[in-house]
């Protein structure tokens, strides 16, 4: 029975011994199983994620190539290969570290494979090759410009086994960059030459200024002693039809040429913007009828009718009266310059509405029955240097800056000047002024009265005269004297002084352009001594930009008359003198 049972134990043990055998077989077969799927989906996923990357590799936009750590090219996508212009062949030990043809550095010099960007970090020399500027050749010879972005490839131990290179091309930018920079340097260029340019202009413009001045001073000098003898021969009694005839003709080409010399510099103060207009409130009518006396004997000279229209009631303008005359003056000359003989000339002065709702406006017109203006020249009419008449039979004379002088002369007034004409038919010059807009202000009742009517002082003053023309000089003492004073004269600008010390005069006239001493020292040396601080020094120069009366006034001087001065400005100093 013991027997028996011991045997159905050991039984009962390896039935139990069978069975988990079985089960530990059955666990095992279904691990594999399970590992094997596991293995199967790892390597499906690998697949998965290998084509994604494969995908990405050849559609990104970017050049992507990777090398191993011996340089042979693993892979490259299809941007690399366009980029290169070749397809280079995986694992060639011909073909190491890049599938371009040739690499350049930037500055055009030859890069050998084995020292590009990919060798060096394959070989350690530099961790990465991060923003590299690169040319790359391709077979037929084309370059093209790309920047490359190279990082190593390691494993667990931090060894590099490989490399991945990210290159974008950059031709058109370069091309761009370069475009650009060839235009910043030609704009450097033009920059520099406008600049040398304003200064071969400053330069000329200065010296051009220099040249007007000399010029109007060179031309002044001769013209203010023929002023003063034609002035003389006036006061001579018992004068004959014919020397009377002769002075008339001197003195109107010497007016003639004071003009031109006068409208020389008038132009080059306006075009550089050195005039200053002395404003006050002005009626307009009188500055028209000064302007038509100015104006009258060369319209009479020409037998021209003359018509004058006045506005029924005062227009009242905030205006430089004398450069407002200037311009009525210069409108009338030019009519009468080109007028046939025996025309019409006509002025008028009317208030006139602009337009709804806006201020009234001063019109002047000057019409005329003359040869009128040809179509081309009726755009640059106002231009410098422009005139209607060129011909040598119809030559009508002037410089052809008046017109010039008058439209600038109206802007600066706030105005505007028009012409109207036709050839053959006449012209027509319209003047538009602002109105003076202070209605609140107190009118005067009439314009300054003229100065013509000089009376000379009771008495006589002690005068000196100094300039190096002696004929300047001579004649204008010997008007002086006819007038009844006392009169010195001195030839230098040393004699000059010695004269004034001496002499002790009332009033100097005195010329700037003096040798030994200019006038500008003599003034200064006359101011110095105690006994001449109350001699009145008047400047009578050829010199008559603003910046000429600055320096005299500067210098000490009391008047600045520009020759040749009018006698009548000198009696008039002289008659203010004696009066205080």
């Amino acid at each position: 029975m013991r027997e028996t049972s011991s045997s159905a134990t050991a039984g009962r043990a390896d039935q139990r011994q069978l069975r988990d055998m079985n089960e530990a077989l059955l666990v095992s077969s279904l691990r594999q199983h399970e590992l094997t799927e596991l293995a199967q989906q790892a390597e499906a996923a690998s697949r998965e994620s290998e084509a994604r990357y494969r995908t990405l590799f050849d559609l990104g936009p970017v050049a992507v190539y990777s090398c191993e750590v011996s340089g042979m090219i693993r892979d490259f996508n299809r941007v690399a290969a366009e980029l290169w212009g070749r397809q280079p062949k995986p694992g060639d030990t011909d073909e190491r570290f890049c599938g371009s043809f040739k690499w350049y550095r930037p500055d055009g010099t030859f890069m050998p494979h084995d020292r590009c960007p990919m060798a060096e970090v394959l070989s350690g020399k530099i961790p990465e090759a991060r923003d590299r500027e690169v040319l790359i050749e391709r077979p037929d010879g084309t370059r093209v410009t790309v920047i490359v972005n190279i990082r190593p490839l390691k494993n667990e131990r931090e060894e590099i086994t490989g490399a991945i290179n990210c290159f974008v091309d950059i031709t058109e930018r370069k091309r761009a960059e370069v475009m650009l920079a060839a235009s910043e340097a030609e704009y450097r260029r033009l920059f520099e030459t406008i600049q040398e340019q304003a200064t071969a202009l400053a330069d000329l413009h200065r010296r051009k200024d220099e040249f007007l001045a000399m010029l109007s001073h060179e031309l002044r000098n001769p013209l203010a002693p023929i002023a003063s003898a034609v002035h003389l021969l006036r006061l001579q009694p018992n004068e004959g039809p014919v020397q009377q005839q002769a002075r008339t003709i001197i003195e109107r080409q010497v007016a003639q040429l004071t003009r031109l010399v006068d409208d020389l510099m008038e132009v080059s103060r306006i075009t550089t913007g050195r005039v200053q207009l002395r404003l006050e409130r002005v009626a307009v009518n009188g500055i028209v009828e000064l302007a038509v006396e100015t104006a009258r004997p060369l319209i009479d000279r020409h037998q021209h009718e003359l018509t004058v229209s006045l506005s029924p009631a005062p227009i009242w303008l905030y205006a430089d009266a004398a450069r407002l005359e200037q311009v009525v003056v210069n409108l009338l000359t030019n009519a009468a310059k080109y007028t046939v003989k025996g025309g019409r000339i006509a002025v008028s002065v009317e208030l006139a509405s602009r337009e709804r709702e806006r201020p009234e406006e001063c019109v002047v017109r000057v019409r005329d029955t003359g040869v009128g203006i040809v179509p081309e020249l009726l755009p640059r009419i106002f231009d410098l240097f422009t005139q209607a008449e060129r011909t040598l039979d119809r030559s009508q004379g002037g410089l052809g800056i008046g017109l010039a002088l008058v439209q600038r002369l109206v802007e600066l007034h706030g105005g505007r000047v028009e012409v109207h004409s036709s050839l053959g038919q006449g012209s027509e010059f319209v003047v538009r002024l602002p109105l003076w807009k202070d209605e609140g202000r107190r009118r005067k009742d009439e314009a300054k009265a003229s100065a013509s009517s000089f009376i000379p002082p009771p008495s006589s003053l002690k005068v000196l005269v100094v300039d190096d023309n002696v004929d300047a000089a001579e004649i204008l003492a010997l008007l002086l004297k006819t007038e009844g004073h006392d009169v010195r004269t001195a030839y230098t600008g040393p004699t000059a002084v010695a004269a004034a010390i001496d002499y002790n005069p009332n009033v100097v006239l005195l010329d700037i352009g003096l040798p030994g001493l200019d006038g500008h020292q003599v003034a200064k040396r006359i101011r110095q001594q105690p006994a001449n601080k109350e001699t009145v020094l008047v400047a009578l120069t050829g010199y008559g930009q603003e910046s000429d009366r600055q320096q005299s006034q500067a210098a000490g001087f009391d008047h600045h008359l520009v020759k040749p001065a009018d006698f009548g400005k000198v009696l008039e100093i002289l008659a203010t003198l004696k009066a205080t």
